[in-house]
């Protein structure tokens, strides 16, 4: 039987499409338990066999065969989500139950651990409290909660998860990677070949169904560009791909997988390789079969997309804009595209992880699925696998910070805690309070703490530089004629970020010592940043010590990274607008977080909808469906067609735009604070830890309306745009007027509970 064969026996006795499992809170007016995890994976018992998902069967023998979710910590975590059936739907106590059989878990027996009625507002990241477990067995689980009411619910459904070896520590768990079959959207002969289109590029295979009389030979093309005469484009350029092959037919019916030529560049020693069940993947949206004179349907033509779990349906965005409609699809689908390898990494040319890449990944994934293995376990392989840009390993603390910001779950940090104060490159630091890599501080010690292998680390400010890659020594590459001094302004905002947040990390791992210790740091570096590099007349950063010249990248990190103080913000902003998208499409993601930080909204949408050749619009029209590594081939002659860190729009519209984001460890308390523009409309479905955020803006001239969907056991503090500061306006919630905080620019809502709330703000004249 060969491999089709088997693969097609594979998919009609076992279910390839298993329905998602929700993550709403709607569901009705009983206090319920409407999902749960383990470990952090909604799908705790996920099986597949060859990369296709399976039904799944609650037996050692079907989670050792094929590929399956193995726990391999000693003591797991559990989480669940409930539903937001008034205003006060808030955890009040939990009670968890876990059993070895499921005799015992049916009857309401927990045999290895009866949590009890615990106190406790708790529902991301409850640690395993009861016996030990053990390797190569099946655990049965279910948990009820009560709220601020006394309101009881069900248990709920059974889950269930395998564990592996156990490791020593902790270990994150992760899914296998998935197969999506896929047909084309278009099949259309042309002249001697058959033109495919499956409308959007991926990473995956191709199957052909093909019948021949005798023996013959077709010829194979793949590629992710058309030439304007509508052909794969042979020479497309960069690293932007095509592949042909010749494919020997044998007489009758027979079914064909192309297997593609391993990449010399792609499957180095530091790259990312695919696993055996998979094999090798290659990104195309176009395929044409030449020499093929017989019928050819579309079922004969099959396209293998290969990915990370997703759920598509996990996040949604509409708005009155047209073109910010299209560059969401764009970025939200790019996600989904380039999870392939499991771990993010930067594109097809190199499948290498980098820390400034997986960093706008995380950001992004968050915003787009309700998933937060890929994220963690891409951080943690950067945390051992560091790259060269002394930005780029202050990255990992930012990361490590945001990883606990969506999850609630410290483990990881726990972890990796002692990596990840090195990361925060205090050895650098002089009498000054300011690091350099240029004053002799990089020993070895420091290079061995910090994971950096064969290496020294070099300022990056942003990518790519002048005189490289193709471009002449005239052009400014992408740091805006930054002037790189030993004592750098990007670099030492970046130090200031990293101290902050590992001073919060230390104060949930209750190190106070280390507390005192970073925050101490970071206030004598703000103090020396004010000195040392900003203007004194104009206000502005200026890149280092020694040069007067100010780059949009040492002021817009600045602001980004709280170093620009009220007295200088107007200063700052106003150089910032005059320069434009004068950074990479890597740089974007912290001019438009600089940006929306600073209440610059107008501005930053004029930016995130341009349709100049800086702009995400850009990628739609060179005919890309996934993001691009550059703006366009002319800023980085070698860019593939398909890299993450160019999707920043799928995590700056839902926090930024729409204004959606957590403010404590696990969605506990989040802000929803939009910045709309000239938006008449638009709607979000946020995925978050806690449940769906549903968020619906309309906006006129004399009046402004939210409809919001809270989550149960969370706090969201909300804040609406003040349209006009002439007139008092008056709020409702739910019909009813409501008091309020005003500000300049907003108006501050009470606590209004968890569920569906009708907000409209009125301006009467």
């Amino acid at each position: 039987m060969n491999e089709h064969l088997i693969i097609k026996v594979i998919k009609v006795f076992l279910l390839i499409c298993v329905t998602c499992q929700t993550y709403g809170q709607d569901a009705g007016s009983k206090l319920q338990v409407v999902n749960t995890h383990c470990d952090l994976l909604w799908q705790s018992d996920y099986q597949s066999l060859q990369g296709y998902r399976v039904q799944s069967e609650w037996t050692p023998q079907a989670f050792e065969q094929g590929e399956s979710v193995v726990v391999k910590n000693k003591i797991p975590v559990f989480g669940w989500i409930m539903n937001a059936r008034n205003t006060s739907t808030r955890q009040q106590y939990y009670q968890l139950l876990l059993a070895d059989n499921l005799d015992d878990i049916k009857e309401g027996r927990g045999n290895l651990w009866n949590s009890g009625k615990v106190r406790s507002p708790e529902s991301t990241a409850v640690v395993y409290g009861g016996n030990d477990l053990s390797s190569g067995n099946l655990y049965y689980w279910k948990v009820k909660v009560w709220d601020e009411q006394g309101n009881e619910s069900e248990y709920s459904p059974l889950s269930c998860f395998y564990t592996g070896q156990f490791v020593d520590g902790y270990e994150t768990t992760t899914y296998p990677l998935q197969r999506t079959d896929q047909v084309p959207k278009k099949l259309i002969k042309k002249d001697q070949a058959y033109f495919v289109d499956f409308e959007k590029a991926a990473f995956g295979q191709l199957r052909l169904n093909l019948n021949s009389p005798v023996a013959d030979t077709v010829l194979v093309r793949f590629g992710e560009k058309i030439t304007p005469e509508g052909q794969i484009d042979r020479n497309p350029g960069g690293t932007i791909r095509y592949q042909e092959y010749k494919l020997a037919l044998s007489p009758g019916t027979s079914s064909y997988l192309i297997k593609f030529r391993k990449d010399r560049r792609n499957t180095g020693q530091a790259a990312i390789l695919m696993p055996d069940y998979i094999g090798e993947v290659l990104p195309f949206r176009y395929v044409e079969i030449e020499g093929y004179d017989y019928p050819l349907h579309h079922a004969d033509v099959q396209r293998s997309m290969v990915h990370y779990p997703f759920d598509d349906k996990a996040s949604y965005f509409h708005s009155s804009n047209e073109i910010l409609n299209q560059i969401w699809d764009l970025s939200k689908y790019s996600i989904k595209a380039t999870s392939f390898a499991g771990i993010y990494v930067d594109g097809d040319r190199e499948r290498i992880p980098y820390e400034a890449d997986a960093l706008i990944n995380q950001l992004c994934h968050y915003c787009v699925d309700n998933e937060f293995s890929m994220a963690r376990v891409s951080h943690e392989y950067l945390l051992y696998h560091a790259t060269w840009p002394t930005e780029w390993i202050m990255q990992s603390v930012i990361m490590a910070w945001n990883d606990y910001l969506y999850t609630g779950d410290l483990r990881s940090v726990g972890a990796h805690y002692e990596t990840l104060k090195a990361k925060t490159l205090t050895e650098l630091e002089d009498s000054n309070g300011l690091i350099s890599t240029k004053t002799g501080k990089q020993s070895s010690d420091l290079l061995k703490s910090i994971k950096l292998r064969r290496d020294t680390l070099r300022d990056i400010v942003d990518w790519p530089h002048s005189g490289i890659l193709g471009l002449g020594k005239k052009e400014q590459g992408e740091t805006d004629g930054f002037v790189f001094r030993p004592y750098n302004a990007v670099v030492n905002a970046y130090y200031y970020r990293a101290l902050r947040l590992i001073a919060r990390l230390a104060k949930e791992m209750e190190r106070s010592d280390d507390f005192d210790f970073f925050n101490a740091k970071a206030d004598k570096l703000y103090e020396a940043y004010q000195k040392y590099f900003v203007d004194k007349k104009r206000k502005v950063v200026l890149d280092g010590i020694g040069t007067d010249h100010s780059a949009l990248h040492s002021n817009m990190f600045a602001l980004a990274f709280g170093l620009v103080p009220e007295a200088s913000k107007k200063e700052v902003v106003d150089y910032i607008r005059s320069r434009g998208m004068a950074c990479s499409v890597y740089g974007s993601q912290f001019l438009m977080d600089a940006l929306y930080e600073a209440g610059e909204g107008d501005y930053a949408f004029q930016l995130l909808t341009a349709e100049t050749e800086r702009s995400w619009y850009n990628m739609i029209r060179v005919g890309s469906t996934i993001s691009l590594e550059a703006w366009d081939d002319k800023y980085k002659p070698n860019q593939d067609w398909n890299h993450a860190w160019g999707a920043v729009p799928a995590n700056i519209i839902p926090r930024k735009l729409m204004g959606i984001e957590p403010l404590e460890p696990g969605w506990s308390t989040f802000k929803i604070q939009p910045q709309l523009a000239d938006l008449e409309y638009a709607e979000i479905r946020f995925p978050t830890i806690k449940g769906y955020i549903d968020a619906t803006y309309r906006q006129s001239a004399n009046k402004f309306e939210a409809q919001l969907s809270i989550p149960a056991n969370t706090v969201a503090e909300i804040y609406l745009p003040r349209k006009n500061r002439k007139v008092k306006p008056v709020l409702y919630v739910n019909g009813k007027v409501q008091k309020y905080e005003r500000s300049q620019y907003w108006i501050k809502l009470p606590d209004l509970g968890t569920g569906n709330k009708e907000i409209m703000v009125v301006y009467h004249p």
